[in-house]
């Protein structure tokens, strides 16, 4: 009789550690999937695809997300980040209507108060209005409700004030885990990233057209997802050069609609 009790604890035992060794695997994922990352990319020369953090590429694939196109084809697909409005978007616009090019203008909630005109000027000629969150939050510090919020709120704002939907999302400085891309993903939005950008963000640092130039056209690449900064008036006066010389090598330039 000792001896069947002894057996039974035992078993016992042996169920809670395999129950606890389960929960702490689980606990594991759940922390991985919270992990916070930064996007970045290690670039290559002679205009071959950068290489991507391979994990970082696995959450984007899972939930369909968008960072770098095929690369067999000569497509690039063009995108500004709207934070704030600095002088620069009617010229940009332009200059895509000029060279007929289509792109996705990142926007926030401010933003598109602040600017309504513009905004339909975006939707008007043929742009993708994509969301850049309510308050340029980093997405990986949220938690759903408040990812939920920070989203939505753009979103509702744009369908009220344009009738426009939106579906294209790009985190704030590039900043994610797999909980933001996973809940994006149920809230109806494809995370989009970017295989090229350079330091344009900063409106104290401009003045370098020849600078600003070179990075573009040196850097691009089949299938490249540009990132530029629409507060950046060296790109507002490089980027009809930019996309003459980009068709003159042989790109072609296309919508995330067209995302292949």
């Amino acid at each position: 009789m000792k001896m069947i009790k002894k057996r039974h604890i035992g078993i016992v035992l042996l169920l809670i550690i395999l129950i606890l060794f389960i929960l702490l695997i689980f606990k594991n994922q759940i922390i991985n999937k919270k992990e916070k990352y930064a996007w970045a990319y290690v670039k290559n020369t002679s205009h071959e695809q950068p290489v991507f953090d391979r994990e970082y590429e696995n959450i984007l694939k899972e939930y369909h997300g968008i960072f770098l196109g095929n690369s067999l084809s000569r497509n690039i697909y063009l995108t500004f980040d709207e934070g704030y409005e600095n002088g620069c978007t009617e010229k940009i616009l332009d200059v895509l209507k000029e060279n007929q090019v289509k792109v996705t203008f990142f926007v926030t909630g401010p933003y598109v108060m602040k600017n309504p005109e513009l905004v339909q000027r975006m939707i008007d000629e043929g742009h993708i209005i994509g969301n850049h969150t309510m308050n340029h939050k980093s997405m990986a510090t949220l938690s759903n409700k408040e990812i939920e919020q920070e989203v939505m709120e753009v979103h509702n704002l744009v369908y009220e004030k344009f009738g426009y939907e939106m579906k294209y999302l790009r985190p704030p400085m590039g900043e994610f885990n797999e909980e933001s891309v996973k809940y994006c993903s149920l809230l109806g939005y494809r995370t989009v990233m970017w295989s090229f950008a350079y330091d344009d963000w900063n409106v104290d640092n401009q003045g370098r057209e020849e600078y600003a130039k070179n990075k573009i056209l040196n850097n691009v690449h089949k299938g490249g997802v540009i990132l530029l900064h629409a507060v950046s008036k060296d790109n507002a006066n490089v980027l009809d050069d930019c996309i003459k010389e980009m068709r003159k090598m042989g790109y072609r330039f296309e919508s995330l609609d067209n995302f292949k």
